[in-house]
């Protein structure tokens, strides 16, 4: 190939990137299409304002200096910044979220299916993990976290984090999707509505069937 004809290759290639770039990550937990837009209820992502329109106050949100109400019983209190609650992260593929833990409190396992996760540790103490998936052996991989210090979860990982002191906790995480979504393990599992056959249940996780019944009341 001549030097002119790979120069109008590149050119081609980079002028035109959107020829061959792959569908955009989902932005929520399903889509199904429909043909007539008056039956469409949710799109995936949000309209755009009339930029003529757009003032600072969409780019601005305060009450990250407010602890969460911790006195539940999980011991924990997620404050989230996002497409939702800060229309001006529309587009931009990130959100922010505030995390307080009461004395032994824990962010029970989790995963967000549209966003890997960077937590930092403003206040006390945290033992986090995140377990890698089959394909993998299911490694965990944890670290006791101190004030100042930062942990990495990849996206769609089971994770966790937990206070083991006698003393409140408090981090902040950035999150690389602008609505990463949340899916809590133990709820998915033992609380979806309608209920997951019990004896499904007890073959996977190896528990008496009354067992799962009983951790089923619970959510």
């Amino acid at each position: 190939m001549g030097i002119r004809s790979f120069f109008s290759l590149f050119l081609l290639s980079v002028t035109i990137p959107y020829a061959m770039a792959s569908d955009p990550s989902p932005l929520q937990d399903f889509c199904v299409a429909v043909n007539n837009p008056a039956n469409a209820l949710f799109v995936n992502g949000k309209f755009c304002k009339d930029p003529k329109l757009v003032t600072a106050d969409d780019f601005f949100k305060s009450g990250f200096d407010k602890a969460g109400n911790t006195t539940n019983r999980i011991g924990s209190s997620v404050t989230a910044f996002n497409v939702d609650t800060l229309p001006g992260l529309n587009t931009l593929g990130i959100s922010l979220v505030r995390i307080d833990y009461a004395p032994f409190g824990q962010n029970p396992p989790h995963t967000h299916p549209r966003a890997t996760e960077v937590l930092v540790v403003q206040e006390g103490t945290l033992y986090v993990g995140f377990v890698s998936s089959n394909a993998d052996g299911n490694r965990l991989f944890t670290k006791t976290l101190n004030t100042g210090d930062v942990f990495v979860f990849p996206e769609g990982l089971i994770h966790f984090q937990f206070n083991p002191t006698r003393s409140k906790a408090v981090a902040f995480a950035a999150l690389s999707s602008q609505n990463p979504g949340v899916i809590t393990i133990a709820n998915s599992v033992f609380g979806s509505k309608p209920a997951i056959d019990p004896i499904v249940l007890s073959k996977a996780f190896q528990l008496d069937v009354n067992v799962v019944k009983n951790l089923q009341t619970k959510f």
